[in-house]
C-alpha cells in the first residue's frame, strides 16, 4: 500500500534516493538543487543509508569523482543546476562515451547571463547532445518516479548510458505537493542491486576506461552510444511497465492529454504543462473547442515516430520551448518535433514559441492565446511568424 505523504521536488527525489541506497554520491551546492545533497548528507548522518558522500571543490570535480566510482563497478548518483552542469560539460560527455551508467538529478535553471536562478531549460538542453538520456517531470510525483525508474534503465547491460532525471527549478524543486511514494521493500527489489560485468576493481579483467581513441575507431565508439540509445527506448518503456505493476502510475515517452479528439494541440516539457491541462479544460467546457495537450518525458532519446502519430490528425501544433537556441525557426523541441512531423508527412500546421525563461511565468490565458492562434492558422494556412515569444516585454 503507498505512503501518502506532502514533500518539495527536492524532498521527493533525496527520497527516493534513501530509498536506493547508493553506493557513492559526489556533489557541489548549487541553487537550486542544494537542497538534494543536503538531504541525503543528513540521511548518511543518521545512518539511514551507507552511500559514501564525496565533498569536492567544483561540479567539474564532481562528475570527475561519479566517473571514478561508476568505472570502479559502485552505484553512482550526483545532483546539480544551472552553471554547475555547464562546468560539469567535458565530464558529461566522458560519462557517456565510457558508457556508465550514473544518474544526475536536474533540477532545471536559467544558464548565465545575465545572472539567473530561476526556471528554465537551457542547461539541459545545452547538454542535450552529450549522450545522455533525458527524463523530464512535470510534478513532483514525476520527478519521484521517473528517479526510481532511472538506475534500471542507466545500468541495463544493452543500455548502459548516464541519464538525467530533470525538473523545474523552484516550481517544482521548492513547491510542496500531495504525493504517493512506494513502500520501501518495492523500491528495493524493484531496483535491485547493481552488478556490473566489466569494472576497474575487477582484478580477473584488467582493463582502462576512457583510452584514446584514434580516427579509426572513434566513429565506431559514437555508433555505439547511438545504439545504446536506441536500445533505451524498448528499456525504458520496460522499465515504466513494471514500474506501473508496483506503483499503479503508468509512464511512457510523453503524455497524451484530452488528445482523443484533438484538431489543436500543444506539445511542452516540465511543469507548464499543469497550466496548460487546466486551460484545456477551460476551453472546452466554455467553447467546445477540440484542444489538446502533448506532453513530453522522454527527449533523448527523442521518440520521433511517436509524436509524429499522436500528432498525425491535428490541424496545428504549437511546441514550446523553455529555452532559446537562437536558430532561424525556434528552440531545441521544436527543431525536434518539426523534423519528425515533416518525416512522418504530417500535414499540420506548425509553430514555434519561446516561453518562461528566466523562471517568467507562463498563465492559463497565455495558453488560450496560443489556441486561439492556432485556431486563426488553421483556418488561413497562414503563419505569420514561426519564432514567437510568449509575455515577451517589448
Amino acid at each position: 500500500m503507498s505512503i501518502r505523504e506532502r514533500l518539495s521536488g527536492n524532498e521527493a527525489v533525496a527520497y527516493a534516493i534513501k530509498q536506493i541506497n547508493p553506493d557513492v554520491m559526489p556533489a557541489f551546492p548549487i541553487t537550486p538543487s542544494t537542497e538534494i545533497p543536503q538531504y541525503v548528507a543528513s540521511y548518511i548522518a543518521n545512518g539511514d543509508i551507507d552511500t559514501e558522500f564525496i565533498h569536492v571543490e567544483s561540479e567539474h570535480s564532481s562528475m570527475s569523482a561519479a566517473i571514478g566510482a561508476s568505472a570502479a563497478g559502485a552505484r553512482t548518483l550526483t545532483a546539480t543546476s544551472s552553471c554547475g552542469l555547464a562546468l560539469m560539460w567535458e565530464e558529461l560527455y566522458v560519462a557517456a562515451s565510457d558508457r556508465l551508467p550514473i544518474v544526475l538529478a536536474l533540477v532545471n535553471r536559467a544558464l548565465s547571463g545575465p545572472i539567473n536562478i530561476n526556471a528554465d531549460h537551457s542547461d539541459s538542453m545545452g547538454a542535450r547532445d552529450s549522450g545522455w538520456i533525458q527524463i523530464y517531470a512535470e510534478s513532483n510525483q514525476e520527478a519521484y518516479d521517473n528517479f526510481l525508474q532511472s538506475f534500471k534503465i542507466a545500468e541495463n547491460k544493452d543500455v548502459m548510458l548516464p541519464v538525467m532525471i530533470c525538473q523545474d527549478g523552484f516550481i517544482t524543486s521548492h513547491g510542496v505537493e500531495n504525493i504517493e511514494l512506494v513502500e520501501d521493500e518495492l523500491v528495493k527489489a524493484f531496483v535491485g542491486e547493481r552488478n556490473p560485468e566489466h569494472f576497474l576493481l575487477n582484478e580477473k579483467e584488467p582493463m582502462a576506461i576512457g583510452p584514446y581513441a584514434v580516427s579509426n575507431y572513434y566513429m565506431e565508439s559514437k555508433r555505439g552510444q547511438r545504439q545504446a540509445m536506441l536500445n533505451a527506448r524498448k528499456v525504458i518503456l520496460s522499465v515504466a511497465e513494471e514500474f506501473e505493476k508496483i506503483s499503479g502510475r503508468k509512464y511512457g515517452f510523453f503524455e497524451e492529454y484530452r488528445m482523443e479528439d484533438a484538431e489543436y494541440a500543444v506539445v511542452v516539457i516540465g511543469s507548464a504543462a499543469g497550466t496548460a491541462k487546466a486551460a484545456i479544460e477551460h476551453i472546452r467546457s466554455t467553447t467546445g473547442k477540440k484542444v489538446g495537450l502533448v506532453k513530453i518525458r522522454v527527449f533523448r532519446p527523442f521518440p520521433d515516430e511517436e509524436i509524429a502519430a499522436a500528432l498525425s490528425k491535428v490541424k496545428a501544433v504549437a511546441i514550446l520551448d523553455r529555452s532559446e537556441m537562437f536558430s532561424g525557426t525556434g528552440g531545441p523541441l521544436g527543431a525536434e518535433v518539426t523534423a519528425a512531423l515533416y518525416r512522418a508527412k504530417v500535414n499540420a500546421e506548425v509553430v514555434n514559441y519561446i516561453y518562461g525563461l528566466g523562471g517568467r511565468d507562463i498563465t492559463t490565458d497565455d495558453f488560450e492565446k496560443v489556441y486561439e492562434e492556432l485556431y486563426r492558422i488553421a483556418e488561413t494556412h497562414e503563419v505569420r511568424d514561426n519564432y514567437r515569444y510568449i509575455g515577451l516585454r517589448e
